[in-house]
């Protein structure tokens, strides 16, 4: 059996998690004689590869988690690290991944197994990963993975109990790659449903930014709890229009992820959520956690793609209200409560 190459290209908190459970994951293998993984890990920061090789941290994100790869497997030379792998795993913002990906041609990536961390829209099509990956660098549905949660890469570097599921047309695909994350504190469910999984990562963010606003301007846990089982509804009625086929809302792929992203200490989409509550602007929110949160991006492709689909989608539509039309916080929520049940 061959060493299966799994390469990272990002360089953030989630990435690090990732990187931490495919290492822990091979090292359990190597104890029980099974085939080792080699990993190969891409980021832009030279300051931050030259610590990893050196140190073995990220000195970034997530500084407590060792960082077990060889040093010369962690470069900024994309086509490189990319070429040297079968999986390939994106695990940048969706607002940067056009970019980052723009000297990459389809035929770098043709073959090899393409795997969505990113729980967002490339902004510049509006379209999901699957469908940018597949639209953009002809990959065929097959061979797009999709990682959902419900899982902070906090939680991950503490190795506290989290489940991840692995999301592919070809069953069989999802569940190899969920057998190199499999670790003690890892377990991993799989599903065919690549569409609604990664609708529900970006509309959960979106949620999680209105969780955070209703915080912000004095809500409590009472109505927390209205506007939660009201967006899981809004996951539902979307996610059957896009993709009409059989699915169970109630999984930890959607209900699970919606809530640990809308309640979370770790969320960052609460956390931006709350500032923006609070009477910060969006910019001054963004400077100040000096970290992506989707849900701001999301708003805006999704306000997009339902103008096509036409979804009753109010908490979606207060959210991009307020973000990108300035309205008021306030008043924006208070419209929003005669609108929910």
């Amino acid at each position: 059996m061959s060493t299966p190459k799994i390469a990272m290209i990002g360089g953030g908190s989630w990435a690090t998690a990732i990187i931490k459970m495919l290492s822990d994951n091979a090292l359990d293998n190597a104890l029980d004689n099974e085939v080792e993984k080699e990993i190969f890990w891409w980021m832009r920061n030279e300051e931050a590869i030259a610590h990893i090789r050196n140190y073995k941290h990220n000195p970034s994100y997530l500084s407590a988690v060792e960082i077990k790869l060889k040093p010369e497997n962690v470069s900024s030379d994309l086509a490189y690290v990319i070429a040297q792998a079968d999986y390939v795993i994106l695990n940048v913002p969706a607002a940067f991944l056009k970019d980052s990906l723009k000297d990459i041609t389809p035929a770098q990536l043709k073959g090899k197994k393409v795997v969505s961390a990113i729980k967002g829209i490339v902004p510049e099509h509006n379209l999901i990963i699957g469908d940018f990956l597949h639209e953009i660098y002809e990959l065929p549905y097959e061979d797009i993975i999709v990682i959902s949660g419900p899982c902070h890469a906090e939680e991950v570097a503490l190795e506290k109990l989290s489940y991840l599921t692995i999301a592919c047309s070809a069953l069989t695909c999802a569940a190899t790659f969920a057998s190199y994350l499999n670790t003690r504190y890892i377990k991993t469910n799989i599903s065919d449903d690549i569409f609604g999984t990664e609708y529900a990562a970006v509309l959960k963010n979106i949620y999680a930014v209105a969780s955070g606003i209703c915080h912000g301007v004095g809500y409590g846990d009472n109505f927390q709890a209205v506007l939660i089982s009201n967006a899981i509804r809004e996951i539902e009625r979307f996610v059957g229009v896009v993709h009409p086929i059989e699915r169970d809302i109630k999984e930890s792929a959607y209900l699970g992820d919606l809530m640990v992203t809308a309640y979370s200490q770790f969320s960052r989409n609460r956390t931006f959520g709350n500032m923006i509550g609070k009477g910060y602007t969006v910019k001054s929110a963004q400077l100040e956690m000096n970290m992506i949160a989707e849900g701001y991006y999301a708003a805006s492709s999704m306000h997009h793609i339902n103008e096509k689909y036409q979804v009753e989608m109010p908490i979606c539509e207060a959210v991009y209200q307020i973000l990108y039309e300035r309205k008021s916080p306030h008043s924006e929520m208070k419209m929003l409560t005669e609108k929910l049940s």
